[in-house]
This record gives C-alpha cells, structure tokens and sequence, in this order.
C-alpha cells in the first residue's frame, strides 16, 4: 500500500473503533451497576451434583510441560470423585504459540494427545499469537482435525468455541466471524432447557473483567448482551485468576482464565507490568454444571497444588440472582488490616540491589492485596523511594512477607522511615503503616 492508502486504512480502523466504543460505553456503564448488594455469596449445596466437567487453560506460549500437567492433575483430582468421576473435556484457549510456526502447533498437539484420553473432548481456539502467520487456519486443521469455530455438545450441554479471522488486528474479528457466534448462541438457546450455554474465546470482553479494558475486545459486548444465560471464558490478558475481579456478572457470567505461561497485571492502571514472581505460572479454571442452571468454577494452581476460589451461581440463566457483580464484589471486599506487631527490614539481595521486606498486610477473606503504596525517607527526612508495587498475590507460598526490589536507593548502616498504605483489587485502602528500619 501507498502512504495515501495507509492513512485511509488508519483512518477507517480509528472511525470503526469509535462507532463500536460509542455504542458499548453506555451498555457497559449499565452493567457496572447491575444487581444488588447481598448478605453473602452463595454457597455450594450439599446436593450439588455435576452433570458436565470441564477444564480450561490458556496462554501457555509453548510450557507443554504446563498443559501436560493440567491435563494429568485434572484426571487426578477427579477420576475417584465420589460426586462426579471424570473430566468430559480441555479447551485451551488460545496462545499456545508465540509465533504461529507449525512446529509450535505440532509440539503443542503432540503434548496433549499424549495425555488427553480417547474418551475426553478436546477443543483448542486460536488466539492471537498464532494470527502471527498467514497460514494460521491451514496449520489448525491439519493438526487439531477442526475448524477454528465448533459447537460442541456434551452431556446435552453446548459448548461453542471461537476463534474468528485475523483482520486489521491479530485479533480483531470479522463481521462474519461475528455472525457466526451469534447465530451459534441463538442456535443454543433454542435447545439449552434452562442449561447454561459455554462459551470460549481467547480476548475477554471489554469492559468486564480484570484485564479487559486493556486485553479484551469491544465487538463482543454487541454480541453477549444480547445472551444472557452464557458463562463466557477468556484468556489473552495474563491477568491472575485469583484476582476477584477476574469474575463478572451483569447481563451474563463471564471469566477470566489466568495464563499458564506467565503473569500480567496493571501498576497504576497502566498495562504490560511484571511484578516479582510473575514467571512461571500455571493456572486452570474447572467448571461444573448442572442442567437446573447451576454453575460452579473454581481456580486451581498448579505450581502449588492449590484450589485458590470457588464460586457457586445460583441460576446463569437469571441475572436477577447473580452475587458476582462488580457492585456486590466491591461491597464484600475491604481495606487490607496489619497486624500490629509488623516489622520492616532492608538487605542487598545477590544482585546487589536493596529489597525492602515487611509483613504482608491481611486482605478479607476471598480478596487480595493487589498492591503497596511505599514510601521511605532518610534521616533528613528526604524522600529515596516512592513507588506503587504489585504484590505477588497470585504465588502460593508459605512466604508471608512482601519483598520489593528499589535499586540502590539506601546506604548500609543508616537508619530510614517506611511508610506503606496496602490496597486492595477494588482500590480499598489500609491505614498508613509506619516503621523504622536500619539497611543491613
């Protein structure tokens, strides 16, 4: 293309963004105010008997070794369960590339057909990593044996996976691809009998869950308002699991998976930060339904062998009864509490820079702590460090200290004062911490 072609593509692509913002703002305003503040969260009935099992992973950037852990911890967990044995199928998500070559799809494929039995579906989507060569839907194919976009029904329940085309973006989908997933949703609806109806893409939703308004993709919001009764599933972010916001429900239920490659998250709104700790990671989501529409989706690390939250909905298919909106999350979270014999401590670590150490503040139960406002000032009072860490919330450890590296901000010997504020996911505040401390 010309210049003059270039900027007319430019332009075209910024104008077609803004229509679709113009009319998915006031929509996604409205569903930041859904639904009511509750007494409690609702929790899993004694009675609770699955129907379906399925397992989710995504972006794992070609750690096959992860995969092949998710796939032999899931049979693991659940191949004795006395209430529901046995999984019914994987969905990877997306990413399992980083630049779309065949090889990556042969190793990728290889990894799980090694370890997925015969028995258990097995459904993978393209994210946009593998939109990174032109050949993407040639390599798909041939190796995974199906379309990028499937409906599948299992145990009487559709899932349908989407992966749309490559177009002006990695990721953005084409308006056919569009149609596709709408008429796939339509198609369910007629059929689900108060099922909930499974849905799998790699971007999220704009506007809905954690990561979404940096990693997710405003042309779905036109698509999934219009459903309510799916239980979307998205990756593409990297964003942790366990962060509470990384479950939304307004008119519909939707999820963010983690990653199983490694870590993202924001510092002071602003994407693409990587916090101490972020790699590796290893997270799978576990979903089980009932035909009644009762969904229950629980988080699980694989690094630690650890289930890291549990939500039960009531009723996907009525909004009126959904406990996992932004307002009612919001409502239950509080500011983080130190406890009151906190110590503070500074050392040089073997790269030779200063880390700042103290007792992790204590987040309510079923929150984090997403971040630390630290403040330290010498003798005189000047200020050596102010900065805004991510906590490494998303590592399960018996590590209950926060460690943040500040360069060569300090002197050995000398005496300085801390302060810290500790926040949590939904940016509330814990009283100012103060300390003293003498670098090592």
């Amino acid at each position: 293309m010309n210049f003059t072609e270039i900027k007319n593509w430019i332009i075209g692509v910024i104008f077609g963004v803004s229509l679709v913002l113009t009319a998915v703002l006031p929509m996604q305003a409205a569903q930041l105010l859904k639904g009511s503040v509750t007494d409690s969260f609702p929790a899993v009935p004694a009675d609770f008997k699955p129907e379906i099992r399925l397992v989710i992973f995504t972006d794992s950037h070609n750690k096959n070794d992860h995969v092949a852990d998710a796939v032999d911890t899931a049979y693991e967990l659940f191949d004795n369960d006395e209430t529901y044995a046995g999984v019914d199928g994987f969905f990877g998500l997306g990413d399992f590339s980083s630049i779309g070559g065949e090889g990556d799809y042969v190793n990728y494929i290889n990894a799980l057909r090694e370890h997925v039995r015969e028995e258990t579906v097995l459904i993978n989507i393209h994210g946009n990593h593998e939109f990174k060569d032109d050949n993407y839907k040639e390599y798909f194919v041939k190796n995974f044996g199906q379309e990028p976009d499937t409906v599948t029904e299992i145990n009487g329940f559709s899932c349908i996976a989407f992966s749309g085309e490559r177009s002006a973006t990695e990721w953005t989908f084409t308006p056919s691809s569009l149609q596709w997933l709408n008429n796939s949703i339509t198609e369910a609806e007629k059929k689900s009998g108060g099922k909930p109806i499974f849905v799998f893409q790699h971007p999220h939703v704009w506007g809905t869950v954690y990561g979404s308004t940096y990693w997710g993709d405003p042309q779905l919001n036109l698509i999934f308002n219009s459903h309510p009764g799916i239980v979307d599933f998205s990756g593409h972010s990297h964003y942790p699991m366990n962060d509470p916001r990384s479950i939304f429900q307004g008119s519909y239920t939707t999820v963010g998976c983690g990653a199983m490659a490694t870590f993202e998250t924001d510092n002071n709104y602003l994407p693409g930060h990587h916090p101490d700790g972020y790699d590796p990671a290893a997270q799978m989501c576990i979903v089980e339904a009932e035909s009644d529409g009762s969904v229950r989706i629980r988080g699980y690390d694989l690094l630690s062998d650890t289930y890291f939250c549990d939500y039960y909905i009531e009723d996907a298919n009525n909004p009126d009864t959904f406990a996992y909106t932004y307002k009612n999350m919001k409502a239950h979270d509080a500011a983080p509490v130190f406890k009151a014999d906190t110590k503070a401590t500074a050392y040089k670590n073997d790269g030779g820079e200063w880390v700042i150490s103290f007792d992790e503040a204590q987040p309510a139960d079923g929150y984090i702590v997403h971040n630390y406002k630290v403040t330290i000032k010498d003798e005189s009072g000047k200020t050596v460090v102010s900065e805004k860490f991510v906590d490494d919330y998303f590592v399960f450890d018996d590590d209950s200290t926060a460690d943040f590296r500040i360069g060569n901000s300090l002197e050995s010997g000398k005496t300085y004062s801390l302060t810290v504020v500790a926040e949590s996911a939904y940016h509330k505040k814990s009283d100012t911490l103060t300390l003293s401390f003498t670098a090592q």
